[in-house]
């Protein structure tokens, strides 16, 4: 019976054959079958309408799990009907072309897109370039313009694998005259585009999906897929829907129990082109076979949580060993030392940093011990600016004044020195479910310091507050943040990606204020008046609430900020306006601002403390069940270009700052005071 699931085309209830449409595919519609209410046939390329379709109805919720159905259910149809297709699927739903440390990255000038468009449709570039201006969304403006235009004969259908391929060819477009070779390439794929996937398309290039489909829900919508239609079945396919009369509270053991073999299999291998494969073809149990750390392959690294003191340091580790360690103000450099000897830098977001610092290739292996013959390796490490005169640390702006890609070794003006911390993999061994304080002696026992170049971040393992203190004012005279807090035995694992409270942040912030800054995510900017005119005056910063995958408004800021902060972040949001609120978007009506803008910019922000909200929306639920928390008067203090919005403090952050205050423990705090700017 299931077989006719694979003929030509549907059968309709009259009898009558039923032609397949992309146009018509729903993967939102109640009890979704994976073949029968697909739209195209096994074996055939996915339809990038169907693509298309899927991520309209993802655009039109504003509800995560609904968002989790609807892409779950396309890759339910892809597993059975088009496996292959499944990869540049899932890097289309992200809007990206290859893992983050290959460096192939969307995000063509708008000007260009504008040019494509214009040429596709037989539109003027100005009145084109006039509507993005006013609509603020190039998707829109596509879709639109391709709604005025007339053809005379219907262009070869978009496949998911050939738009997938074409926005790979623009990507790695070099040279001068890739910017015409761009439009050309761009103006192919529009002409041959539909009015909707002309919308996405267009956004796909520009670098903004503009969905709010975070990547922790395409891992979830995989993992609910293969769970519920096991990829690689024979035909016909004999387990279609894996939850047909489990309970509400089966199905979601099941989902949960899969989800987190394929987030842990990420977290070590952030590569789908490596995870796909072994997905297809054996299943999510699979993966912890297969997807292991591998030289060569960036981890998302182990995060630390803020806290306000030395006494909560002591009372989080009164029953276990803990080493203090100096937190160092500079880059995170994920050094990987492959078996050919191969050396590669990662930064915390998995960019690929090799090329910037040319000074630690060549240095890199004389810091090996001689004795440890060290095969491979990957090393978690602060890279700091270094005065080479003076012999001590420089502030971390002088870091980022060096070059970021390409850099010569022999033209290299601000010189860095690497300290290690942390020893994950060591000669074909991971070793992140070792203790640290096993880590800690294969990283001492495998390199040893070179003065200026190289060395471990100092650290010492006190008992007493006024051991803690004494070395927390070391660490600052150092030119340090204050101190890195780790367990040494106990719950002492490496916890990948994962921001963890068996490591904690103690700064000097801690001395006058919360105990930690926050990131923040710019999303709407306030119009200055007086000399400001023209300019923005005041921002609405938002954190990220990861559960539900939304930005949550946090406080409105206006202090901080120098002439030339004013007119620079200005400039740069004003390309970056949108005409309305994402959905994702949690605020109250009443902080609405003049302009509203993509969550592109993370900035670190200080504050005097926190306080419950009635009108922000930060943690709302968590502290208390209908108001938010805000801060009460932040100040900017710098634009952290190393965060993702998504990496901006969390709302369960935000909350655990607000609860740690002195005046919240002795229930002495005002409900309902307020700090703007």
């Amino acid at each position: 019976m299931l077989i006719f699931f694979y003929s030509d085309a549907h059968d309709s209830k009259d009898g009558a054959t039923e032609l397949l449409n992309p146009d018509s595919y729903n993967p939102g519609k109640p009890n979704y079958h994976p073949i029968q209410d697909a739209t195209w046939k096994k074996g055939e390329n996915v339809p990038y309408m169907v693509l298309a379709k899927t991520l309209e109805l993802i655009e039109e919720t504003s509800s995560r799990l609904k968002m989790i159905e609807i892409l779950a259910n396309y890759f339910r149809s892809v597993f059975l009907l088009s496996p292959d297709d499944l990869l540049c699927s899932v890097y289309l739903c992200l809007n990206q072309l290859a893992p983050a440390y290959m460096g192939i990255e969307l995000g063509v000038g708008e000007g260009i897109i504008i040019k494509a468009i214009a040429q596709a449709t037989g539109r003027a570039t100005d009145k084109v370039k006039s509507d993005v201006a006013t609509k603020g969304d190039v998707g829109l403006v596509a879709e639109a313009s391709k709604g005025t235009q007339r053809t005379l004969s219907i262009p070869v259908s978009l496949t998911v694998k050939s738009v997938f391929t074409k926005l790979t060819e623009v990507a790695v477009m070099t040279g001068n005259s890739s910017q015409i070779k761009k439009v050309d390439k761009i103006h192919g794929i529009l002409v041959a585009a539909k009015q909707l996937e002309s919308r996405f398309i267009t956004r796909s290039l520009a670098g903004k999906l503009r969905i709010g489909l975070a990547e922790q829900s395409v891992l979830q919508a995989l993992a609910f897929a293969a769970t519920a239609t096991p990829p690689n079945q024979s035909t016909p396919p004999t387990q279609l829907n894996c939850f047909a009369g489990l309970s509400s509270e089966t199905i979601k053991a099941k989902v949960e129990a899969s989800a987190v073999i394929l987030k842990t299999a990420y977290c070590q291998c952030p590569s789908y082109d490596q995870i796909i494969p072994v997905l297809l073809r054996e299943g999510v149990e699979a993966l912890p076979l297969h997807c292991t750390l591998t030289p060569g392959v960036p981890l998302k690294p182990m995060l630390a949580c803020p806290t306000r003191g030395v006494g909560e340091v002591l009372q989080k580790f009164e029953s276990t060993k803990f080493t203090c360690e100096w937190k160092y103000d500079g880059e995170r450099a994920q050094i990987h030392l492959l078996e050919n000897g191969e050396i590669r830098i990662y930064s915390r977001n998995q960019e690929n940093n090799t090329s910037k610092y040319p000074d630690i290739i060549s240095r890199f292996q004389s810091w090996i011990e001689p004795s440890a013959s060290v095969r491979s390796a990957i090393l978690d490490t602060e890279a700091v600016a270094w005065d080479t005169d003076k012999k001590q640390i420089l502030p971390f702006q002088i870091l980022s004044t060096r070059k970021r890609k390409d850099a010569v070794e022999a033209d290299i003006k601000v010189q860095v020195c690497v300290y290690a911390f942390d020893l994950l993999y060591l000669n074909g061994e991971s070793l992140v479910t070792m203790p640290l304080i096993e880590r800690r002696q294969r990283l001492w026992n495998s390199f040893h310091k070179v003065d200026g170049q190289f060395g471990f971040a100092t650290s010492r393992d006190p008992q007493t507050v006024e051991e803690i203190e004494e070395f927390l004012d070391e660490s600052l005279k150092g030119n340090c943040e204050g101190l890195m807090v780790k367990g040494l035995v106990k719950d002492a694992t490496y916890e990948i990606a994962k921001r963890s409270k068996n490591w904690l942040k103690l700064k000097k912030d801690y001395l006058d204020g919360i105990g930690d800054t926050i990131d923040a995510v710019v999303i709407g900017g306030y119009l200055g008046r007086g000399k400001r005119t023209g300019l923005y005056g005041g921002f609405l910063l938002a954190c990220y609430d990861e559960a539900n995958e939304e930005y949550q408004s946090l406080c409105k800021i206006g202090t901080g900020f120098s002439d030339e902060d004013f007119q620079a972040h200005s400039d740069f949001l004003k390309n970056h306006k949108i005409p309305k609120p994402k959905p994702y978007f949690r605020f109250d009506p009443s902080l609405s601002p003049d302009d509203w803008f993509e969550p592109v910019q993370v900035w670190e922000i200080k504050c005097a403390d926190l306080s419950i909200s009635p009108v922000h929306r930060a943690a709302t639920g968590i502290v208390d069940p209908v108001k938010g928390i805000s801060l009460r008067f932040p100040r900017f203090i710098r634009i952290r270009p190393d965060k993702n919005p998504e990496n901006a403090t969390s709302s369960e952050q935000i909350a655990d700052l607000y609860n740690s205050q002195e005046q919240v423990k002795n229930k002495k705090t005002d409900d309902d005071e307020e700090g703007f700017y």
